[in-house]
């Protein structure tokens, strides 16, 4: 048999995120980000589950877009991270992707594809502060004209550029990257996309022509102290075990590898069959939330590679089987992720192979 770790996948919940992102970013269009296998929710089962009411997908790499399309999707698919190398320019061509644009070595690349395959679509991408990937904005006007005159480059070039600290509501380093990427792009024409997840929510100046949506697609937030539904969206994850033991442990006896937890009375200790084995973070302390039926108990010990062990004193109708919730709709991902020193996103995209993917339309 399977373990008994499920991660439960809301497709329902999928959708009502779609459709609230547009309504929000209207009138800019909604690229769903699906890099990471949809933020590890499983690329093809979101896409499918989106269908034709996502309108471009967009993805890290080359490999993802050959997935969408071998699946059947035929939206427009942007590649965030462009071609590797030059042989990547013909595959995307036949498949019609679309290439981001960011780096000095891409250029003769692009200079000396075959226009015969198709022009392709690029996206010139604006380093306004975030310095990891991007052209400075001195040489934006020199490469966004040796894009132009390519033959093999589809004339309508995008623009876009990628926020640091945009959850920062009110802070000073967003207003200042909208202003740094107007400053070189206002004079040409094109699509732009500035904004994702959490510059949506707080900052509805950089929504552009497209805006780039992975997090709050899932339901899931970076704002500090906030989880997605504070903002109307619906975790698209719940994890989930089985309690597999309840062991009546003495006061004073010491819980878990290196005895980090120590009983301070006689107590019920429930063991849940989940670890950082299968995604659950090692790094979260004693104190976590965990729920055990609908009753909040916490983690006490230290995570395991295959088990937690949980202070059953607020449960005592617990018993052998029940289920246990890591994260869900009643207990925010982002609280784990707070307690574990993280942020969500690497939780839900942190699943391991052992665990069971299920799907539910709720």
């Amino acid at each position: 048999m399977s373990r008994t770790t499920v991660a439960t996948i809301h497709l329902g919940a999928l959708r009502h995120n779609l459709a609230r992102l547009k309504t929000m970013a209207a009138p800019a269009r909604v690229m769903a980000v699906v890099k990471a296998d949809a933020y590890g929710h499983g690329l093809e089962r979101v896409a499918r589950a989106l269908g034709s009411e996502a309108e471009c997908f967009a993805v890290a790499a080359l490999g993802d877009g050959l997935r969408l399309r071998a699946a059947g999707h035929r939206q427009r698919i942007v590649v965030l991270s462009g071609p590797d190398n030059a042989g990547d320019l013909a595959e995307m061509q036949r498949l019609q992707l679309e290439a981001t644009i960011h780096h000095e070595a891409q250029l003769p690349w692009l200079a000396a594809m075959a226009s015969a395959r198709g022009r392709l679509r690029v996206w010139l991408k604006v380093d306004s502060g975030m310095h990891r990937l991007g052209f400075a904005p001195e040489r934006v006007a020199a490469v966004h004209a040796q894009l132009a005159a390519m033959a093999g480059v589809d004339p309508e070039i995008g623009l876009l550029t990628h926020f640091s600290d945009s959850e920062v509501f009110g802070g000073a380093q967003t207003p200042a990257q909208i202003a740094r990427f107007a400053a070189v792009t206002d004079s040409f024409a094109g699509p732009r996309s500035l904004s994702n997840s959490a510059a949506v929510l707080g900052w509805p100046d950089a929504r552009g022509d497209w805006v780039r949506t992975g997090g709050l697609l899932y339901g899931l937030s970076v704002v500090d102290g906030k989880c997605g539904a504070d903002f109307g969206f619906r975790p698209a994850m719940t994890l989930s075990t089985r309690l597999i033991a309840i062991n009546r442990i003495g006061r004073g006896e010491r819980i878990g590898y290196n005895g980090t937890w120590t009983c301070p009375e006689d107590m019920p200790v429930g063991v849940a069959a989940v670890g950082y084995g299968d995604g659950y973070p090692r790094s979260v302390a004693a104190g976590t939330p965990v729920l055990v039926g609908d009753r909040r108990v916490v983690l006490i010990g230290r995570v395991s590679m295959d088990l937690i062990t949980l202070d059953l004193r607020d449960a005592p109708e617990a018993k052998i089987g029940d289920r246990v919730t890591l994260w869900g709709s009643q207990l925010p991902v982002e609280t784990i992720a707070a307690a574990a020193g993280t942020i969500s996103y690497d939780l839900t995209c942190g699943m391991t192979r052992r665990v069971l993917f299920v799907e539910d339309e709720g």
